[in-house]
C-alpha cells in the first residue's frame, strides 16, 4: 500500500510556507492511491467508482483544512492527527476493494466510527518507536463495544454465511480513532499494532498476527547488531518491557488488550510467511511468586540457559538532575515529580541517591528544556537561597536495557551487563533496575549506543564475539604470516570458540586498505589491495578515527611495524578504548616517561596492551615472569639468550662456514630484523632486556644496558641508509676474529653464545658474547632457539627454564596470534 503518513506530514508543514507545494504533494498522494486501486481492481467501475470518489472528496477536505492553517500560522496537534489518519482509511478501502474481486465475503470499518478513546490530542503524533508515544491514549471499552455491536446490527452482510466453509473478512482501519467528544484522533505513531489488539479483545479473537518486514522480534536491533536473531517466544511482560525501551517492531501498549483474555500475538514477516516468527503469550511470575519458588543462583551455572531475551535501546534521551538538596523533610521527590506531571513531562527512568538530596530522571530529549524549566520554577526559592546546589540538563544520551524473565533471582546478570560495557569503553551515566527484575537499564552517551548493544549481546552469548582488527605492517614477513594464520583459523574459531576475527584495516608503511562500513577485508586479497595504486596513503590519524568510531566493543590494533611514528599513538589508542597487540619493542624499551604514560592509560581505560610476542616470539616469557611476581616469588636473576639471529649464527658458523656466510644464511631464513645491524649490534636483545627489566620493576633505560656489539666500529648500526647488503659485505672482516674466539671457546670445552643477564639486586643489565661451559643451559641452545633461565627464591637450587624455537616470521606471527586470542578470551570470559 502507498505510504501516506510521511507525505501527509509534508503536506501540513509545507502549507504554512507554500500552499501550492502542499497542493501538489496532496495531489500526488491521492493519485498514487487511486492508481494503486485501479491496479488491484482493474476495469471494475462498480467497485472502484464510489471509493475513488471518496478519495477525491477526502482530498478536498484535507486541502480545506491545510488552507486554514495559513490564517493561524501554526499547526495544531489535532490537525496533524486528522490529516495523517486518511492514509489508513484509504488503504483499508483499497484492500476491501481487492478482496471483493476475489469473491471473498468482506466489509470494511472506519475505526473512527467505532473506536472511542480518551486521548491527549495536544501531545501530537509522537515519534516513531518513542516509548512515550502512547501516553494519554486509553480505549473507552464500554462505549467502543457498544459502537461495534451497533455496526454489526446494521451490517448483516454475513448473516446467512456458512463460516465453516468460507471465512469472512472485515477490514478495519488501524491507527485512527475518535474521542468521546467526537474529535478525530490517532493512537500515535506505530499505533496500528494497538488497533489490532484492541479489536482482537473486542471480538474475542483466537489470535493476533502482526505482519512486519522482519522475522519477528529480534534479540536486538539488527541494524545495529548484525548478529541479532529472532526470538522464538516472549511473555507479554517481556514484550512490553522491550517495546517500552525502544523495540520498534512492537508498539508499547499493544500487549495490554490481549493480556486479559490471553490472546496470543504472533509477529511474522510479510516477505517470509513460511518463517514462524515470534509468539507472545503468557505472563511472567510476579516477584512474590519468584521469591517463593526460586533460590538465588548464578545464571552461568546452568549450561545453555540465557537469562535475557533481548537488548534494546531508546535514542534521543536527556538527563535532568537536581543535586545538593539540603532541605530534608521538604518532600523534594514529591515536588520534583509533581513539577514533571504538571508540565506533561514523560519520565522514562528515575534514580535517587542520598535520600532526597540527588535525583536524576531520563526524559525524551525534546522535553529536556521544558523539564529543566519546570524544575527551576518549582525550586526557584531554594536555588536562590543555595539550599539546592543546582539543576542541570544533559542531552545526547540513550537508554540501553536488557530484558528477560530469566533475570529474576539470578546473580551475576547485572555484573555481566556492566562489565561488558566497561570492556567496550562505554561510560554509564545512570543505572536503574525494574522492581520486577525483568530489566536492567543504563543511560549512555548516544554515540556509544551501538557499541553498548553489541557488547551486551556478546556478553550474554546471544552472538559470537567479534573482534575488529587493524593490522599495521601487513606486507612485512611477520604481518603477512599473521594474516595467513588468521585466515587459516578464522572458521574454526567462529565455530568452536564463538569468535569472529574481522580484519577491517590493513596497512603498510605507505598504503592502507579499509573495509567499507567497517566490514572485514578479504584476507586473501590484502596484498593486492595494498599494492593497488589507488589505495589510500597511510594515515595514522584516519586509522585512529575509524577505530575509535567502530561500534564493535572489541577493537584491536596489531602493530607489526618497527615505527617510532606508530609508537606515538599507543597512549591515544588505549585512551580511546582500543586494545593493542604489539611484537614491537620501541614502546616497551623506549622513553621511560612515555612507557609510564602508556601503562597508566592501559590501567585507567580498562584495556589491554599485550606484549608477550615482543620477547621470545611465541614463548611464554613475560606471562611466566608476571605469574612468578604476582604469586610472591622473588626474582634474583634472569639470564639466557633472546636473539634467534645470534643463536642461529653462532650455532652455524665454523671453520668451514665463515661468520659472514652464517649471517647471510640467517637473513635468507628470515630470522633477522629488517635492519640487520640491530641484531649484530646487540640492540635488538638489549631492547628485550629493558622490557623484562621494567616488568621486574627496574627503572632501566636502553642506554643503561651494557651491550657488546659484534659489528665493526665504523658501521653506524642506528642507520640503515646503506642497507643490509653493505653490512653483509663489511662484516666479512669479522670472519677471522670470530673464528679465533670460536676456537678458543671450543678449546676450553665451551660454546660461543650471545648472552644477557639481569641482576635484580644491582639492577645491572648486560648483553655480551660469552664462552659458556657445558653446565650452562645455553650450551645446548639450538640454531633458532631462545632461552630464559629464572633464578628465584622458589627456583634457587635449579632455575626455571623456558626454551624453544623463537626465530622466523611464522613463530613471531604465532606469538602475536596467541596474544590476540588471549585478549579475546579475556573479553569472552568477562
Amino acid at each position: 500500500m502507498f505510504s501516506y503518513a510521511n507525505t501527509s506530514v509534508q503536506v501540513v508543514d509545507s502549507a504554512l510556507v507554500d500552499l501550492q507545494k502542499a497542493e501538489v504533494s496532496l495531489k500526488e498522494a491521492v493519485e498514487s492511491q487511486i492508481a494503486l486501486l485501479h491496479e488491484l481492481v482493474p476495469d471494475l467501475e462498480e467497485i472502484t467508482g464510489d471509493i475513488e470518489a471518496h478519495f477525491r472528496q477526502d482530498a478536498k477536505d484535507i486541502l480545506s483544512v491545510v488552507q486554514s492553517l495559513r490564517m493561524i500560522n501554526t499547526v495544531p496537534a489535532v490537525t496533524m492527527e486528522v490529516v495523517t489518519g486518511f492514509g489508513e482509511i484509504w488503504s483499508a478501502q483499497t484492500l476491501y476493494a481487492y478482496l471483493r474481486t476475489k469473491d471473498v465475503p468482506c466489509d470494511w470499518i472506519d475505526a473512527r466510527d467505532i473506536l472511542i478513546v480518551k486521548s491527549d490530542s495536544s501531545s501530537g503524533l509522537g515519534e516513531k518507536g518513542e516509548a512515550s508515544s502512547t501516553a494519554g491514549v486509553v480505549p473507552l471499552w464500554d462505549e467502543t463495544a457498544g459502537q461495534l455491536s451497533n455496526w454489526w446490527t446494521k451490517h448483516e452482510i454475513f448473516g446467512d454465511l456458512d463460516c465453516s466453509a468460507v471465512a469472512p473478512v472485515v477490514v478495519v482501519t488501524g491507527f485512527v480513532a475518535k474521542t468521546a467528544a467526537g474529535v478525530p484522533t490517532t493512537l500515535k505513531r506505530s499505533g496500528s499494532d494497538y488497533s489490532a489488539t484492541i479489536f482482537a479483545k473486542l471480538t474475542d479473537a483466537a489470535r493476533v498476527t502482526m505482519w512486519k518486514n522482519t522475522n519477528g522480534v529480534y534479540t536486538a536491533d539488527p541494524r545495529r547488531v548484525p548478529e541479532a536473531f529472532p526470538i522464538k517466544s516472549l511473555k507479554y511482560d517481556e514484550a512490553m518491557e522491550l517495546a517500552y525501551f525502544g523495540a520498534q517492531v512492537l508498539h508499547p501498549s499493544a500487549m495490554v488488550p490481549c493480556i486479559e483474555k490471553s490472546i496470543p500475538v504472533f509477529v511474522r514477516n510479510i516477505f517470509n510467511p513460511a518463517f514462524e516468527g515470534t509468539i507472545i503469550q503468557g505472563r511472567c511470575p510476579t516477584l512474590k511468586e519468584t521469591n517463593l519458588n526460586a533460590k538465588v543462583r548464578d545464571w552461568r551455572s546452568k549450561s545453555g540457559e540465557i537469562p535475557i531475551k533481548g537488548i534494546t535501546s531508546v535514542d534521543k534521551i536527556a538527563l535532568v538532575t537536581l543535586e545538593g538538596a539540603s532541605i530534608g523533610g521538604a518532600n523534594v521527590a514529591e515536588r520534583f515529580m509533581g513539577a514533571m506531571a504538571d508540565n506533561d513531562i514523560t519520565v522514562l527512568i528515575i534514580t535517587q541517591a542520598s535520600s532526597e538530596s540527588s535525583i536524576t530522571i531520563a526524559v525524551p530529549e525534546n522535553q529536556g528544556k521544558a523539564a529543566l524549566a519546570a524544575l527551576e520554577d518549582a525550586f526557584e526559592l531554594e536555588l536562590a537561597r543555595s539550599t539546592i546546589n543546582s539543576v542541570s540538563l544533559v542531552t545526547g544520551m540513550a537508554i540501553v536495557a536488557i530484558v528477560g524473565e530469566g533475570m529474576a533471582m539470578k546473580s551475576g546478570v547485572s555484573a555481566t551487563f556492566m562489565s561488558s560495557l566497561a570492556r567496550a569503553n562505554v561510560n554509564l551515566r545512570l543505572i536503574a533496575q525494574g522492581s520486577s527484575e525483568r530489566q536492567v537499564a543504563v543511560v549512555v552517551n548516544g554515540k556509544d549506543t551501538s557499541r553498548a548493544l553489541r557488547a551486551a549481546h556478546m556478553a550474554f552469548t546471544l552472538s559470537e564475539t567479534t573482534a575488529s582488527i587493524a593490522v599495521l605492517g601487513c606486507p612485512g614477513q611477520i604481518g603477512s604470516a599473521l594474516i595467513r594464520q588468521i585466515n587459516a583459523q578464522k572458521d574454526m574459531l567462529a565455530e568452536a570458540v564463538g569468535l569472529a576475527i574481522c580484519v577491517n584495516i590493513a596497512a603498510s608503511s605507505t598504503k592502507m586498505s579499509l573495509g567499507k562500513d567497517s566490514r572485514a577485508l578479504d584476507l586473501d586479497k590484502i596484498p593486492e589491495l595494498l599494492a593497488d595504486e589507488k589505495a589510500r596513503s597511510f594515515d595514522l590519524e584516519h586509522i585512529t578515527d575509524v577505530m575509535a568510531a567502530n561500534v564493535n566493543p572489541l577493537r584491536v590494533i596489531v602493530d607489526c611495524t618497527n615505527s617510532e611514528e606508530v609508537c606515538q599513538y599507543y597512549e591515544r589508542w588505549l585512551c580511546s578504548g582500543i586494545h593493542i597487540v604489539s611484537p614491537g619493542r620501541k614502546v616497551g624499551s623506549g622513553d621511560i616517561d612515555r612507557y609510564r604514560r602508556v601503562c597508566q592509560a592501559q590501567k585507567e581505560n580498562a584495556v589491554n596492551w599485550y606484549t608477550e610476542s615482543s620477547v621470545g616470539s611465541a614463548l611464554p616469557i613475560i606471562s611466566t615472569l608476571r605469574d612468578l611476581l604476582e604469586t610472591g616469588d622473588k626474582i634474583k636473576c634472569l639470564k639466557g639468550s633472546l636473539s634467534g639471529t645470534m643463536a642461529f649464527v653462532l650455532s652455524t658458523f665454523s671453520e668451514t662456514i665463515p661468520f659472514s656466510e652464517a649471517v647471510l644464511k640467517a637473513v635468507d631464513a628470515g630470522y633477522t630484523e629488517n635492519d640487520l645491524c640491530e641484531d649484530l649490534s646487540g640492540l635488538d636483545m638489549a631492547r628485550k632486556v629493558v622490557i623484562l627489566a621494567r616488568q621486574l620493576g627496574l627503572e632501566v633505560q636502553l642506554e643503561d644496558v651494557e651491550v657488546e656489539s659484534l659489528l665493526p666500529e665504523k658501521i653506524d648500526f642506528y642507520s640503515t641508509e646503506k642497507g643490509n647488503a653493505y653490512v653483509l659485505e663489511d662484516i666479512k672482516r669479522l670472519d677471522g676474529p670470530m673464528l679465533e674466539r670460536l676456537k678458543a671457546a671450543e678449546a676450553a670445552g665451551c660454546a660461543l653464545r650471545y648472552k644477557f643477564m639481569i641482576d635484580t639486586d644491582t639492577a645491572k643489565c648486560t648483553c655480551s658474547l660469552e664462552a659458556v661451559p657445558s653446565t650452562d643451559p645455553l650450551f645446548r641452545l639450538k640454531r633458532n632457539e631462545n632461552l630464559v633461565a629464572f633464578e628465584t627464591g622458589r627456583y634457587e637450587s635449579s632455575p626455571l627454564i623456558i626454551k624453544g624455537a623463537a626465530a622466523g616470521p611464522d613463530l613471531a606471527a604465532s606469538g602475536i596470534f596467541a596474544d590476540l586470542l588471549r585478549l579475546t578470551r579475556a573479553n569472552l570470559l568477562g
